[in-house]
């Protein structure tokens, strides 16, 4: 399973399915992280904390806890 926090600066990834339970799922829906979105992985901080992606047209920085209930897949490898 890959999730968003291993998705290397530059890549482009799908998102298979949202890991977590509660508030903490609603609120990563609430930012537009939704099955089927593509986010592309912009920058990441020297020490891995926070990520910057671009998700439905916008920037948005994610903790790497939040990054790592994010389950993706290389958009190569995404089934239509």
């Amino acid at each position: 399973m890959a999730t968003l926090k291993q998705t290397p600066c530059g890549n482009t990834v799908r998102v298979r399915k949202l890991h977590g339970e509660g508030p903490v799922k609603r609120r990563i829906m609430d930012m537009g992280i939704t099955k089927g979105v593509d986010i592309f992985v912009r920058k990441v901080a020297p020490l891995g904390d926070p990520i910057e992606v671009t998700v439905r047209g916008y920037e948005l920085s994610l903790r790497k806890a939040d990054a790592e209930m994010i389950e993706v897949e290389s958009e190569g490898t995404a089934k239509e």
